[in-house]
């Protein structure tokens, strides 16, 4: 454990790698299916982030994805169109939207949300618990930052 503390530019460019590789093949599991709608990645990102924040503000999803009001309007937009989501005023401010995911979205988003499931499920199933808390912790303090 000791050497983790003096992690040399190969042992951090071997973790940058294998990240970039768990994240393709968890997000190629369900390709076909995204790809049957014409949806890419940035439409999963937004289903996924509505699904697990529900009533979500356009503001706030901006703020998460960390993307321009404009990129993520051709997204909504496809989102709407298919069914997916559905925008409800907010009822003290109704100048701002909530987002919703719709009848349609839940049931494509859990097809998909099961697509992933197998793979990471597996993955966490055949690792030590300790392994797993360290692991969440880790992902966690590469996203803030530190």
């Amino acid at each position: 454990m000791r050497d983790l503390l003096y992690l040399k530019d190969e042992q951090i460019k071997d973790f940058i790698q294998l990240l970039f590789y768990a994240y393709r093949e968890t997000f190629a599991d369900p390709k076909d299916l995204l790809s049957k709608k014409y949806f890419g990645p940035a439409h999963l990102r937004a289903l996924n982030l509505i699904e697990r924040n529900p009533g979500i503000s356009l503001t706030d999803l901006i703020f998460k994805l960390k993307v321009t009001k404009q990129s993520l309007n051709r997204v909504l937009r496809d989102l709407l169109k298919n069914k997916m989501i559905k925008q409800i005023k907010n009822r003290e401010d109704t100048r701002k939207k909530n987002l919703f995911l719709d009848r349609e979205g839940k049931q494509f988003f859990e097809t998909v949300y099961n697509a992933q499931k197998k793979r990471i499920f597996n993955a966490l199933r055949n690792s030590e618990p300790e392994s797993v808390i360290k692991f969440k912790e880790v992902l966690k303090k590469i996203i803030d930052g530190k």
